[in-house]
């Protein structure tokens, strides 16, 4: 009976090992932002109906995940040796899945997102090919270099969103503000991680901000990434946001207590509840995206 019962366990510990691999909650969040970052930012006159059916929409949206999903795994196969001592459990989980079937398993999703790429547009394809070897470059080198990683891992968690901008050729002002905003909080949020991976990038020899540094400078350099986000959030508040004028009034509060747990942070919990509560804010401003056409 036991063993009928790890005969049953296996597929799934393999599917959980698969979705945490890939990152499958972040990749989630993608493309609900994708979606309703065109729907309501980029084509407010578009209907849902008519991104939906827009294969060529759809297909870049596809290419994005697929693309983002393969980033995931090869950052992953890069980081196996600090992972095992930042992150043990979560090692053994996401190794459930040999890594010689993580490297087949990045091929084919980087083979499907080319395929999808190919669909829409040459540019489209030469776009692709770029992330997927800017994604490659910072998994294998730029990661290990001095302070370039942290803004070389953020300018990359915007780029689908640069894919989208481009297909639907919308290049307002406020575009540039949103994108300003994400940019600074993902910076501030991947700086934080460095503080929550500071053993294993130690053993392992990254030269990230707190071992060039240390922790105060490295905090003082989170602030101020954090504090630079509300620059464009006080320029979105000048311009009609229906609800969603809300979220970015709450950024003030939400960010200054988020800087006073820093100040206060001295191990590595504490240091992944703040990395978690920057994404937290990333997902509530994501949902609040379909409120920017609603008012009270």
């Amino acid at each position: 009976m036991m063993a009928f019962s790890n005969d049953l366990s296996r597929p799934f510990l393999k599917l959980l090992s698969l979705f945490s691999l890939i990152r499958g909650y972040n990749i989630i969040v993608l493309v609900l932002a994708q979606y309703l970052t065109a729907r309501y930012i980029l084509s407010p006159q578009s209907s849902w109906w008519n991104l939906i059916i827009d294969y060529n929409f759809f297909s870049i949206i596809l290419a994005s995940a697929l693309t983002t999903s393969a980033g995931y795994i090869i950052n992953n196969f890069y980081d196996a040796a600090k992972d095992q001592i930042n992150r043990p459990r979560k090692y053994i989980l996401e190794h459930l899945v040999s890594q010689q079937h993580q490297m087949i398993l990045y091929l084919f999703l980087n083979m499907i997102a080319f395929v999808f790429a190919s669909v829409v547009s040459f540019r489209a394809v030469l776009f692709f090919i770029f992330y997927m070897i800017a994604i490659w470059l910072y998994s294998y080198r730029i990661k290990r270099l001095f302070w370039l990683s942290n803004l070389y891992s953020a300018l990359l968690m915007i780029l689908p969103f640069w894919a989208i901008t481009l297909y639907l050729k919308n290049f307002d002002t406020l575009i540039f503000y949103h994108a300003t905003f994400l940019f600074f909080l993902i910076l501030g949020r991947d700086i934080i991680k460095d503080l929550e991976n500071f053993r294993g990038d130690w053993v392992q020899r990254y030269k990230t901000l707190p071992i060039v540094y240390d922790n105060t400078v490295t905090k003082w350099i989170i602030t101020l990434s954090l504090l630079l986000s509300l620059i464009p959030v006080y320029l979105l508040i000048q311009h009609p946001l229906g609800l969603m004028h809300y979220y970015f009034l709450l950024s003030f509060p939400y960010i200054f207590l988020v800087l006073l747990l820093l100040w206060l942070a001295k191990n590595q919990n504490m240091y992944l509840w703040l990395h978690n509560l920057i994404k937290l804010w990333v997902l509530i401003g994501v949902i609040s995206i379909s409120l920017i056409h609603q008012n009270l």
